[in-house]
């Protein structure tokens, strides 16, 4: 287990370099560079902008301003933005939370609706059911996560009044349930792709299952289908799925972004917009880099929870 550990691990550094680099270079082939932003100020001349560049180190080769980034990065200074000279890890932790609350909320309900969905569709195979859970999925898989967002503020914001359309708080009053009642309608819109494709999965690992010899053997011994299902199906069919909810953080990521944006919800998604109409090369980096390393350090969670769960890994 130990050597899986480490194979897993040395492929999650490998990974962040190549996000790193290919990120770093194709943000300084823009069209405009990193001073495009300071460009766009009519009283800045080009003297003005050679001498920010010199200032900015943005005059060296491109290959010993990474080298100088990312020394700097691994020592934690990860820069200063250019809107406000804040440093890049302080701006980031102002929008953290707001990312974390709406994935989190999200992927527990996607998770929770998605494994009922795909468990009751593999036990009522070819029911009515399962006939709408899949045309529920594909429904959901192929409309834009804004449009769901669009709607769901047009129903239940302005026709029915019942959730806000926007923002994470109401102004003056900070409460759980205040919180709690914005956080609904981004977090179920965020949540809809994400329990169709859970609910698929699910069910195909749950049909994998029923058809092994083992279920059949308990079948054989008597016990009851309710047993089974919840001691030996579900269990075993979660396996799998603990894996694919790492693969699914990107996801989750891309969709927090475009439920953050209709939402004017203040995360790092929107940030991540703002900071790139900006200019603002610093913050974009940092919130590039974060974003890896959150997907790298999800991913290596699982194929450890994985190992540890389940002994064929560990005794390969």
């Amino acid at each position: 287990m130990r050597s899986f550990l480490l194979n897993r691990f040395a492929q999650s550094l490998v990974l962040l370099l190549i996000v790193s680099v290919i990120g770093f270079v194709v943000l300084n082939l823009i069209p405009g560079g990193p001073l495009a932003q300071f460009g766009l100020d009519a009283s800045m001349t080009q003297d003005d902008l050679k001498r920010l560049a010199e200032q900015l180190g943005l005059n060296r080769p491109l290959w010993v301003q990474y080298l100088d980034w990312a020394w700097r990065l691994l020592t934690g200074d990860w820069g200063h933005s250019f809107r406000d000279g804040a440093p890049v890890l302080e701006v980031i932790g102002r929008h953290l939370m707001a990312t974390l609350l709406l994935m989190g909320s999200s992927t527990v309900i996607a998770i929770a609706i998605g494994t009922w969905i795909g468990v009751r569709g593999a036990v009522k195979r070819y029911s009515v059911f399962d006939y709408m859970a899949t045309v529920g999925a594909m429904v959901a898989l192929s409309i834009p996560t804004f449009w769901f967002g669009l709607i769901g503020i047009y129903v239940f914001s302005l026709k029915l009044g019942w959730l806000p359309a926007g923002n994470m708080y109401t102004i003056g009053d900070e409460s759980v349930l205040n919180y709690l009642h914005h956080l609904i309608l981004p977090s179920v819109v965020l949540a809809l792709v994400h329990v169709a494709i859970w609910s698929r999965y699910m069910r195909a690992a749950t049909l994998d299952v029923i058809n092994q010899e083992f279920i059949k053997t308990a079948r054989a011994k008597g016990l009851s289908e309710r047993r089974i299902l919840m001691k030996h199906v579900i269990g075993n069919a979660l396996l799998p799925m603990i894996t694919l909810a790492g693969m699914q953080l990107p996801s989750v990521l891309t969709g927090a972004l475009v439920t953050e944006t209709v939402f004017t919800w203040p995360g790092m998604g929107r940030l991540f917009l703002d900071s790139l109409g900006y200019s603002d090369y610093p913050v974009v980096m940092g919130l590039l880099m974060f974003s890896a390393i959150l997907v790298v350090v999800s991913n290596l969670a699982a194929d450890i929870v994985v190992a540890i769960i389940d002994p064929r890994i560990r005794l390969s």
